[in-house]
Order: structure tokens, then C-alpha cells, then sequence
């Protein structure tokens, strides 16, 4: 599988400016409102207190400790972001526990009188997860459940464009 090619993407129109969205989806306590209640993640010290458009381009941010319901560890992200455009997208690369790599672009850019957010996921599972028949389409149905959440809580937080 390529790291550019997308196995899952979910498209928002969100009532918010696209630097508010911005500003908020990615902060910590952005991330965590999108993910609740079905999980949490910590920051790595090199994340906290900082947005997205403060961490250096291809330096690893750390470990993030993925959290069901808040409380138990099942994964963990060693956070990378390899591109940027500040305000509008990043390029997350990482490698997680069960993923060889993990690829997640977010996109926020002004549509009408609000904007559009994208996410667009790629991973690749690890042996020996890689080897379970259905493993990877499994994690894929997954992921896009996790990511519909977030943008059901996106679209509760900021609304819909009025327009």
C-alpha cells in the first residue's frame, strides 16, 4: 500500500471560520472534544500546551498513549508531522503499536460562510495483525467509524453553514 493512498476519508461542511476550526482541531484539547467518549489521547511533552502550527516539521513530537474511554491504554502514536501548511493542513507519519504506519492529513479550507474540513487516513497493520484474514479490512470499517465520530462531534461543536 502507498502512504499517499487514502483508505479513508470524511468530508465535513462546518458553520465555523476555517482559522477558528483551525485553531481548535488542532490543539489537544481540540483532539480529545472529537474523540469523546470513545477514547482520549495523551500529548508527548513536546505537544503540550502548543498548537499544530507550533512543532517542528519532521522532528518526532514523542509518545501519544491512545486511551478507550479515557482510561485504557490500547495504542500508542509515536507522533511525527512531516508537512504543514499553518492554518490550513498538516501531514501526520507515524508509526503506532499496531501499525507499521499511520497516515492522517487533515484539511480545513473556507467554503461559503464557513468551511470544509477533510481527513484522509492511509495505515499499514504490523505482523503479525498484517496476517489475520480480514484484519486490515477490519481496522479500515474501524477507522472510519472513529473518524464519522469526530466529525459528528465537529459538526455538533461548530454547526453546519448556513448557506
Amino acid at each position: 500500500m502507498s502512504a499517499a493512498e487514502p483508505l479513508v476519508i470524511a468530508t465535513s461542511p462546518l458553520g465555523g471560520s476555517a482559522a477558528d476550526v483551525w485553531a481548535r482541531a488542532t490543539t489537544e484539547d481540540g483532539v480529545n472534544e472529537e474523540l469523546r467518549p470513545l477514547m482520549r489521547m495523551t500529548m508527548p511533552k513536546a505537544f503540550k500546551g502548543k498548537r499544530i502550527d507550533d512543532v517542528e516539521v519532521g522532528e518526532p513530537l514523542g509518545r501519544s498513549w491512545v486511551l478507550l474511554f479515557g482510561l485504557i491504554p490500547f495504542d500508542y502514536d509515536d507522533l511525527c508531522l512531516v508537512e504543514l501548511e499553518p492554518g490550513r493542513r498538516f501531514l501526520e507519519r507515524s508509526q503506532m503499536l499496531s501499525m507499521r504506519m499511520w497516515q492522517h492529513e487533515r484539511e480545513v479550507v473556507p467554503a461559503g460562510d464557513g468551511c470544509r474540513l477533510t481527513d484522509r487516513v492511509s495505515f499499514e497493520l504490523r505482523r503479525p495483525l498484517a496476517w489475520i484474514p480480514g484484519m486490515s479490512r477490519a481496522t479500515g470499517a474501524i477507522i472510519r467509524r472513529v473518524f464519522a465520530h469526530r466529525h459528528r462531534r465537529l459538526v455538533a461543536r461548530w454547526g453546519a453553514p448556513s448557506s
